[in-house]
């Protein structure tokens, strides 16, 4: 019988991606610091590498503006469609080059290399190229025999240049035990601050001692995850590559407001657009809904403003994915909900009770989609699938609110708009 291979994975993970895709379009940035902002430009969510000795994660945007000005950074508001689209551009790279990849967040995938008889290391190094050609986006590759350990490979590229598969690699076991020596134990994938602390009193202080801990005593004390986390660093694959996510159960649509809203035809808009915004991902999964709740809150932490939060559930008449109806049902909730003389910040449409279409089974004489309304849900799809989100949409969806988050330095849409394509001159 011929064994089976040894599990080799690989973690893909792009260099300061927000930044890195703000750089793709401005290459005079190639050299400047750069910063992208949370939603309403509240604070730093992401920083590019040569920003992170003067801006810490998280500062509040108003506080550190003389920095910013005093370390020439330049700062961003959150461009999502951007890092989006760019986020599947560079997985469908990777994906074409590996026979299985997990794609693990929104800069990061996990690729199952086991069974290639390629060299893997110049591998790596294609990767980086090819991502960097076809993308614009830098990555690291870290390689390992289990994906706790290629995460850690990725993670001591970055440090120390530990240098091997075109990022990292922990293949080697001295060069694996090397790195786990001198990594803390709270730089190890899925160990939080609570569970370093807990650890910590244990004497496992290291990446090392974590790996050479008794697994069984690791599981009574804490989890099985924790268990799995020790045996993978000692080099035993506990961790396949996930299967891609079943259907959602339900479905949010929360956003901050770029103001305070006082009256109820704004809020009545912003409502409408969540729904929309919500509304648009059932196709994908195929899921009518049956249910949803509708929710408004003032700002919860100014002491000089009064404070009201409410929300309803409302059940829908049939399982359904129409925009039109969701957002009749929904307005009318809002006018339920709503109370004058407050000035409200927030607004949350959940969708909920999500059932597969044609794996639900309703009385013979209960009222269903009729036909006429999918095949307009349909066109719908499609005109938004080609043109993009928002070309049709209900009449109560503005396009352009003023109450709508505030982004007042965000980038162009280069990818994903075709009135913010690069334009060349032959001049």
């Amino acid at each position: 019988m011929i064994p089976a291979p040894e599990p080799v994975f690989a973690l893909v993970d792009c260099n300061s991606f927000y930044a890195s895709c703000e750089r793709v379009f401005r290459p005079d940035l190639l050299r400047t610091p750069i910063v992208v902002l949370s939603n309403n430009d509240g604070c730093v969510i992401a920083r590019s590498a040569d920003a992170k000795t003067f801006i810490k994660m998280g500062e509040p945007f108003f506080q550190i503006k003389h920095k910013l000005r005093q370390h020439g950074i330049v700062a961003f508001s959150s461009n999502y469609a951007l890092y989006g689209d760019m986020s599947q551009r560079v997985m469908a790279v990777i994906e074409g080059m590996v026979p299985a990849v997990e794609v693990y967040s929104i800069d990061e995938a996990f690729a199952d290399l086991t069974g290639m008889t390629c060299d893997l290391e110049q591998l790596g190094r294609q990767i980086r190229a090819r991502v960097l050609q076809h993308t614009g986006i830098p990555v690291g590759v870290g390689i390992a025999g289990t994906k706790t350990l290629a995460k850690l490979a990725n993670h001591a590229a970055k440090r120390w240049q530990v240098q091997s598969g075109g990022g990292g690699g922990l293949r080697d076991k001295v060069k694996r035990d090397w790195v786990l020596k001198k990594c803390d134990v709270s730089d190890v994938w899925g160990i939080g601050r609570r569970m370093t602390a807990h650890l910590q009193g244990m004497n496992i202080r290291t990446a090392w001692d974590l790996s050479l801990a008794d697994p069984w005593t690791l599981r009574k004390n804490f989890s099985v995850v924790v268990e799995k986390t020790a045996r993978e660093l000692a080099g035993t694959a506990c961790l396949e590559l996930d299967e891609p996510d079943p259907p959602k159960q339900e479905i949010c649509c929360s956003r901050m407001f770029g103001k305070r809203l006082t009256d109820l035809a704004p809020l009545k808009e912003a409502v409408a657009t969540y729904v929309m915004r919500a509304s648009g991902k059932l196709p994908a999964q195929q899921s009518p809904c049956r249910k949803m709740r509708i929710s408004i809150r003032t700002g919860m932490f100014n002491p000089d403003e009064a404070k009201y939060a409410n929300g309803v559930v409302v059940q829908m008449p049939y399982p359904t994915d129409d925009v039109r109806l969701m957002t009749s049902f929904a307005l009318q909730a809002v006018e339920r909900v709503y109370q004058p003389g407050f000035r409200y910040s927030k607004a949350e449409v959940l969708l909920m009770d999500l059932c597969q279409r044609g794996q639900f089974t309703d009385d013979l004489f209960a009222a269903s989609q009729p036909v006429q309304a999918e095949r307009v849900m349909q066109v719908l799809d499609r005109i938004n699938g080609r043109w993009g989100r928002g070309t049709l949409r209900p009449a109560g969806v503005p396009a352009a609110p003023d109450w709508g988050m505030r982004r007042e330095i965000m980038s162009q849409s280069y990818t994903t708009r075709v009135s913010d394509l690069w334009r060349v001159s032959a001049s």
